[in-house]
């Protein structure tokens, strides 16, 4: 893990980064918000109770000695089929610098250990050719979208036992 950046369960503390993330459009436009979310700190409360549903779920905060608060990664474990949904958003002063590399590394592990996953998936907009790439080095592989997740453009995964044989 890049030592520079700490990575931790996400707590009421984080809430203010956490707007600034959700509310920064450049952050947002590739899940389909360039305006940004809207969100504000009563929304989250109720955010926080759902998202913190341990061991199936769980969102993190990331940081940086240098930068600070740098973004957020999640995972959310299906049980009936071993899937879990993966997601990370960076604010641009931290991307390029190896911090989604090592967040999501963090994360697929807590997936696959806490979580049970047997796999894990994510599902990058077309057009964010810097997160394909960075998904392609981690391993995952295009493959076509399960029928029992809701229709979307794209799907990339890798299996429990493909990321034991990387590590």
């Amino acid at each position: 893990m890049n030592s520079n950046c700490e990575i931790r369960e996400t707590s009421r503390c984080d809430f203010e980064n956490i707007l600034s993330l959700w509310n920064n459009g450049a952050v947002m436009s590739f899940v389909g918000f360039p305006d940004g979310l809207g969100y504000t700190l009563e929304k989250l409360e109720d955010w926080l109770t759902w998202v913190m549903n341990k061991p199936s779920r769980c969102h993190y905060s990331i940081y940086n000695k240098e930068i600070g608060y740098c973004g957020e990664t999640f995972y959310d474990v299906d049980a009936e089929t071993g899937t879990s949904a993966l997601d990370i958003k960076l604010l641009p002063m931290a991307q390029g610098k190896g911090i989604a590399k090592t967040a999501l590394e963090f994360v697929i592990n807590k997936a696959f250990d806490e979580g049970n996953a047997e796999r894990v998936y994510v599902d990058p907009h077309p057009d964010n050719h810097k997160a394909w790439t960075l998904y392609g080095k981690l391993g995952f592989i295009s493959k076509p979208r399960p029928k029992y997740l809701e229709d979307y453009d794209t799907y990339l995964e890798i299996t429990k036992d493909e990321w034991s044989r990387r590590t």
